[in-house]
C-alpha cells in the first residue's frame, strides 16, 4: 500500500507537488493515483470556492485528466488562422480590391495588421504575465482593469463575439446559395435538384447551421478543437487551388450573378473579365475606384465601409485567447500560436490579393463576389474552403461567446441576473450559457447583410482590442513590479500604438457604432460601479496601482515650504476612542475639513508592542475601513498601539499623512462621564447597521462624544463599549494633557461636545427649526479687549465660514456674538466701547469677506464685572482664584448663552477655547480647568471650542 505521506494535495490553485523522499513509486501507482482523485472530484477544481475552470491540475502528470488537453497548434494557431480566413478570403477580398485598388488595399492590410500585431503584444504581456484562466480576453482584461471597466469591457466582448458568429454564419449561407442555389454556380434551375433562393430562405439556412454550430457546442467544445486541425488543413488545400488557379488560368468571360440586380435582369445578364496574369489588368485596378454594394444598397462604398468589412475578417486573433480554459500552458501555447498564425494568413491574404489584382478586371471584382468558383480549375474546391472556413470560425466565436458569458457569470458582475449562467454547467460544459449565445446569434441573423454585420463586428472587436492596450499601457505606465511579462516584444510603446490605431479606424469605420459602443461601455462601467455584487472583488485593479503612481507623483511636488495663507484649508484628525458613539461627530468633521486631508485616528492601548505575539491593529483595520464605507466619510484610517492614550496620540500627529498633507487640526471630543450612546443599533439612528453585529457581539450603551479620543479597552470586540466610568483609559488630568500637548506641537485643537444632539437630517432642512450658527470670539477664561480680533477667533470665524460653506449648512446663519471688554481696559462708556469694537469687527468680517450678522451681548458688562481680577485665574501661571466666584461667573455666562440659543434654532455653536494649564501643572489645576469648561458648556447646542494657532485667514489677493 502507498504511503498516504508521498503526496502532498493542496486545496488552493497551486499544483501539488510529490514528495522526493518517495520518488521509487513507480509512476503507474502516481497517475492511476490522480485519476482517482480526478474521478472522485468530478473533474472539478477541489476548491469548491474557486472552481473557475473545472478542473484539478496536478502539475505535469495529470495534465492528461485535469481537463487541459490543447496545445499550441490545435488550441490555438488552428482557431485563430480559420478565424481570420473565416468568409473574408474566399467571399469579400475580390469586393476590397475592386473598390479600394491593390495599393490602398495593402495599406489597409498593413493598418489591420499593425493593430492587430500590436494588440497581439498587449496579449502576450499579460498572457505570460501570470495564470490565465477561463475566459480568455475577458479574463485578462477583468484581472487588469478591474471588475466595473473589466465587466464592461468583457460583455461587449461577448457581443463581439456573437456578432462575428452571426457574420460568418450569413457568409455560409451566401456562399451556400451562390454555389447551390436557384443560379448557382455546382448546382442551378437546370440540374435536377438546387436550393431555393431568397432572403428568407437564405435566414433558413443560416438557422440550421446556427443550430449545427449549437449541437457541437452542447456536445463539448473539444470536438471542435479535435476537429480544427482538420478543417484547417481543408482551407489550407482550398486556398492552394485558388493561387494555382489564378496563376495558370487564360483569359475567359464570368457571368455577373443574377442577385446583382445592377446589371442583370429577365432580359439582360453581364459579364466580367478574367485575364489571367497581366501587367494591364494589374496597372487598371491599382487605384480606387468605388462602386455600389450589390448585396445591401445602391449607396456607393467608401475607404471606411471597405476597411469595416476588411477588418471585420481578420478578428479573429482572440479566438486562441478564448480557448485558455482548455490549454495545457496559456502562458505559452498563446503567443505562440496567435503570433504564428497572424504572420501565415498575412502572407496568404497578400498573395492572393496581388494574384486578384493581376487577373481579374475592376467589373468583375466589383460585381461578383464569389468570382473565385467559376475561375477555379475545380470550383468544388472553393465551395468546400467557403462552407468549411464559414462554418469553423462561426463555431469558434460562438464557443468563445458561451465561455466569456460563463466567465462572467462566475465573477458575478451581473449578479442574479446571470446566476442560471453559472448553474446550467454540466461537465464542465456551460449550456446555459451556450444556449444565450446561440439565441443571440439567431437574433443577429435577422440583419441579413454581410458587409453591414462587418462593420457592427469591427467596431465592437476594436472596442475589446482598445481595452487590451489600454490595460497593458496602464500596467507598464504605474511600473507595478509585479508586471513583468515573459514577452520581450512587448512595450509601453506598441500598447500606445495599438490604443491609437484602434480608437481611431473605430470612427473611421462607422462614427456612429463607435460612439454608441464607447457610450454604452461607460454606461456600464456607471452601473456595474453603482450596482454589481463584484465591485469589491479582490482582482487587483489598474486604476489603483495608476493612482498609486500618480499621487506619489503629486506628493513629491507639494512643498510644505510654499504653503500660503491664501490656500490654508482644515486638515483634520480626528481621535476617536470608539466609532459606534461618535458617527454624529464622525460625519460632522467630514463637513468641516472642507476638501482637505481628513484622518480617523484610533489608539489601541496595550503592553509594549514588544510584548504582543503580532500587532492588534492588523485585524481591525479593515472594520475602520467599512466604517468609513458606512457613515460615507472621505477619511483615512491610522490606527496605532501605545502604553496610554497620550503616548498613542503623539504617534498619530506626529505620523499621521503624508509630505506636505499633515494634519493641521487636532479635534477630541468632550471628557466627561456618560455612559456612550450605540448609534448602530438605535433604531431611530441615521447610522443604524448590524454590519459590525457579529464581530462585536452586539455591545450596546448611551452617551455621547465621551469615547472620542480614548482606547477602547483592549477587548477582542471590535468596536465594543465600556458600559462604565470604571473602564475608561483615559482620567481627566490626561484629557487636558492631551491638549496642552498638541498645542505645543504647533496644531489647532477643536474639542466637541453635545454632538449627540445634532440632527443633521434636521439641520439640513431649510425650513426647519435650525436657522443659525452661532460664534462667540471671546475667551471667557481670560476676556481680553483684543480676543475677537485674535488667532483663536479668526480661526473661529473661518471654521464657521467653512461649514456655512457646505451643503446642508448653506441655509444658516451666521451670527457672531460680541463680548466687548473695552469698557473694563480703557474705562469709555459701554456705548462708546461698544460701537468702537463693533465698527471695527464689521470692517474685518467685510475685509474677510464673511457675512454674518453681529450681536452685542449686552449682559456682558454685568458678568465681566463679577470676574475679579479679569480671569478664572489669578495669575498668569493659572494658580486657581476663589473657585466660587469662577464657577459663579461661568454659570451665568452659561445662562446668557443658552437664553440667545433659548429658541433652539442654533444648529452649531463655536467658542473660544481657553489655553489649558501646562502638562507640569498640578493636578489640581488640570482638573479645575476640566471642570470650567464642562460648566461654560453645559446643556448647550451642538458645541465646537476652538484653539487657534497659526494664521488662517487673508485679505490679500
Amino acid at each position: 500500500m502507498t504511503d498516504p505521506s508521498a503526496f502532498s494535495i493542496n486545496s488552493g490553485h497551486e499544483a501539488p507537488r510529490i514528495n522526493p523522499e518517495n520518488e521509487n513509486i513507480p509512476l503507474i501507482s502516481r497517475n492511476s493515483f490522480f485519476r482517482k482523485i480526478t474521478k472522485l472530484c468530478g473533474g472539478r477544481d477541489m476548491d469548491s470556492g474557486t472552481a473557475e475552470n473545472g478542473y484539478v491540475e496536478f502539475g505535469s502528470i495529470g495534465e492528461i485528466s485535469n481537463g487541459r488537453t490543447l496545445g499550441t497548434f490545435a488550441g490555438v494557431f488552428s482557431p485563430v488562422a480559420l478565424s481570420m480566413f473565416s468568409a473574408l478570403i474566399f467571399l469579400r477580398v475580390g469586393y476590397i480590391i475592386g473598390n479600394a485598388g491593390l495599393i490602398t488595399t495593402l495599406i489597409q492590410f498593413a493598418i489591420a495588421y499593425g493593430i492587430l500585431f500590436f494588440t497581439v503584444a498587449s496579449i502576450c504581456a499579460i498572457s505570460t504575465n501570470g495564470a490565465v484562466e477561463g475566459g480568455g480576453a475577458y479574463f485578462m482584461i477583468s484581472r487588469t482593469l478591474g471588475p466595473e471597466f473589466g465587466g464592461s469591457i468583457g460583455t461587449l466582448f461577448f457581443l463581439a463575439n456573437v456578432v462575428s458568429s452571426a457574420l460568418y454564419i450569413v457568409g455560409f449561407g451566401e456562399g451556400l446559395i451562390e454555389n447551390f442555389g436557384k443560379t448557382g454556380y455546382l448546382m442551378n434551375e437546370d440540374s435536377k435538384f438546387y436550393l431555393p433562393s431568397g432572403e428568407w430562405w437564405q435566414f433558413l439556412y443560416c438557422t440550421v447551421l446556427n443550430v449545427v454550430n449549437l449541437l457541437v457546442c452542447l456536445i463539448g467544445a473539444g470536438m471542435f478543437a479535435k476537429t480544427s486541425v482538420a478543417i484547417l488543413g481543408v482551407v489550407t488545400v482550398s486556398l492552394i487551388s485558388v493561387v494555382v488557379s489564378l496563376s495558370v488560368q487564360s483569359s475567359f468571360e464570368v457571368a455577373i450573378p443574377e442577385r446583382n440586380s445592377l446589371f442583370t435582369n429577365s432580359t439582360y445578364h453581364a459579364n466580367g473579365t478574367f485575364t489571367g496574369l497581366s501587367t494591364a489588368t494589374l496597372r487598371n485596378n491599382l487605384y480606387p475606384s468605388y462602386a455600389p454594394d450589390y448585396t445591401s444598397t445602391s449607396e456607393l462604398t467608401n475607404f471606411a465601409s471597405v476597411f469595416g468589412v476588411l477588418f471585420s475578417g481578420v478578428t479573429g486573433i482572440m479566438a486562441g485567447a478564448n480557448m485558455s480554459g482548455e490549454l495545457r500552458d496559456p502562458a505559452k501555447n498563446i503567443p505562440k500560436g496567435t503570433l504564428s498564425a497572424v504572420a501565415f494568413t498575412l502572407c496568404c491574404y497578400l498573395t492572393i490579393s496581388v494574384l486578384i489584382a493581376a487577373t481579374c478586371d475592376r467589373f468583375l471584382l466589383q460585381n461578383n463576389y464569389i468570382f473565385m468558383l467559376p475561375t477555379n480549375v475545380w470550383p468544388p474546391f472553393v465551395t468546400i474552403g467557403i462552407l468549411t472556413a464559414t462554418f469553423s470560425a462561426s463555431l469558434s466565436n460562438l464557443i468563445g461567446s458561451s465561455r466569456v458569458l460563463e466567465a462572467l457569470a462566475k465573477d458575478n458582475v451581473f449578479g442574479q441576473l446571470l446566476m442560471f449562467i453559472s448553474k446550467g454547467v454540466w461537465r464542465s460544459n456551460p449550456l446555459a450559457a451556450v444556449f444565450l449565445s446561440w439565441l443571440l446569434v439567431q437574433l443577429i441573423l435577422l440583419i441579413g447583410s454581410l458587409n453591414l454585420i462587418a462593420q457592427i463586428n469591427s467596431v465592437l472587436f476594436l472596442l475589446s482590442y482598445l481595452a487590451t492596450n489600454l490595460a497593458c499601457l496602464g500596467l507598464d505606465l504605474a511600473s507595478a513590479p509585479n508586471f513583468r511579462p515573459s514577452f520581450k516584444y512587448f512595450s509601453w510603446y506598441t500598447a500606445l500604438i495599438g490604443l491609437i490605431g484602434t480608437l481611431v479606424m473605430m470612427f473611421v469605420i462607422n462614427s456612429v457604432y463607435a460612439a454608441s459602443s464607447i457610450v454604452l461601455c461607460l454606461l456600464l462601467v456607471l452601473l456595474l460601479h453603482l450596482f454589481s455584487p463584484s465591485r469589491s472583488a479582490h482582482w487587483g485593479s489598474i486604476s489603483q496601482a495608476l493612482i498609486f503612481h500618480q499621487v506619489r507623483k503629486y506628493l513629491l511636488m507639494l512643498d510644505s515650504r510654499k504653503d500660503h495663507v491664501k490656500f490654508w484649508r482644515p486638515q483634520m484628525l480626528l481621535m476617536v476612542g470608539n466609532p459606534r458613539s461618535c458617527c454624529p461627530l464622525i460625519s460632522f468633521v467630514n463637513d468641516l475639513k472642507k476638501s482637505g486631508l481628513y484622518v480617523l485616528g484610533h489608539v489601541k492601548v496595550g503592553p509594549e508592542f514588544s510584548q504582543m505575539s503580532d500587532d492588534p491593529t492588523l485585524d481591525e483595520y479593515s472594520h475602520w475601513l467599512s466604517l468609513v464605507d458606512h457613515i460615507k466619510v472621505k477619511a483615512f484610517i491610522e490606527l496605532t498601539v501605545a502604553r496610554s492614550v497620550r503616548e498613542g496620540l503623539h504617534h498619530l500627529v506626529h505620523l499621521s499623512g503624508l509630505g506636505a498633507m499633515k494634519p493641521n487640526t487636532i479635534v477630541f471630543g468632550f471628557y466627561d462621564d456618560q455612559i456612550p450612546h450605540d448609534y448602530f443599533l438605535d433604531a431611530d439612528s441615521p447610522y443604524r447597521t448590524e454590519r459590525f453585529q457579529q464581530e462585536c457581539g452586539g455591545a450596546s450603551g448611551g452617551g455621547s462624544e465621551g469615547e472620542s479620543g480614548r482606547g477602547s479597552g483592549g477587548g477582542s470586540e471590535v468596536f465594543g463599549l465600556r458600559q462604565s466610568v470604571e473602564e475608561k483609559q483615559l482620567s481627566g488630568q490626561e484629557f487636558v494633557c492631551l491638549i496642552s500637548d498638541v498645542l505645543r506641537m504647533k496644531k489647532n485643537v477643536c474639542v466637541c461636545r453635545h454632538f449627540h444632539t445634532l440632527n443633521k437630517a434636521k439641520a439640513a432642512v431649510k425650513s426647519g427649526s435650525f436657522k443659525y450658527i452661532d460664534v462667540w470670539p471671546v475667551n471667557f477664561f481670560h476676556p481680553n479687549a483684543e480676543d475677537p480680533f485674535n488667532t483663536t477667533s479668526l480661526f473661529m470665524l473661518q471654521l464657521a465660514c467653512i461649514i456655512n460653506m457646505v451643503r446642508g449648512w448653506k441655509h444658516l446663519q451666521l451670527r457672531v456674538f460680541l463680548c466687548d471688554s473695552n469698557m473694563a481696559v480703557t474705562g469709555l462708556t459701554e456705548f462708546h466701547a461698544q460701537r468702537s469694537t463693533e465698527q471695527r469687527f464689521r470692517h474685518l468680517l467685510h475685509s474677510l469677506r464673511i457675512k454674518a450678522s453681529i450681536h452685542p451681548v449686552a449682559e456682558w458688562s454685568t458678568q465681566l464685572a463679577s470676574l475679579r481680577g479679569g480671569s478664572v485665574f489669578r495669575t498668569k501661571d493659572h494658580e486657581v482664584s476663589d473657585g466660587h466666584v469662577a464657577k459663579t461667573y461661568l454659570s451665568n455666562l452659561n445662562q446668557v448663552m443658552r437664553h440667545h440659543s433659548s429658541d433652539k434654532a442654533t444648529a452649531l455653536m463655536l467658542l473660544y477655547l481657553p489655553e489649558p494649564p501646562s502638562a507640569q501643572s498640578s493636578a489640581n489645576d488640570l482638573t479645575q480647568y476640566l471642570q470650567y469648561l464642562n460648566q461654560l458648556t453645559t446643556d448647550l447646542p451642538a458645541t465646537l471650542l476652538v484653539h487657534g494657532i497659526s494664521t488662517v485667514t487673508s485679505t490679500t489677493l
